[in-house]
């Protein structure tokens, strides 16, 4: 499974965002492969993925693709991080 974190420019708050959801899914014993991009490449490294997880101002950007997107609010908030995700993915 794939799961890609987006921001604005692939460097700080994805790296965060990919961080805290490995956490969770270590905590919901899930494996993925999380990848931290930016809006602009989103399209390229996220064609095989299931999911995206992104902040709401970011998801008119994403534009067309087969992959939940999930919109996290607080990048920080592992407890909205793990709901969201875990019912992303079933």
């Amino acid at each position: 499974m794939k799961i890609v974190a987006i921001c604005g420019a692939g460097i700080g708050t994805s790296a965060i965002l990919k961080v805290n959801a490995e956490r969770v899914l270590d905590r919901l014993d899930i494996d993925a492969e999380v990848t931290a991009s930016d809006v602009a490449n989103v399209r390229a490294v996220a064609s095989d993925a299931q999911v995206i997880l992104t902040s709401p101002e970011l998801v008119d950007a994403i534009g067309d693709t087969n992959a939940d997107i999930v919109v996290i609010e607080n990048y920080f908030d592992l407890e909205e991080l793990e709901a969201k995700l875990e019912a992303a993915l079933g």
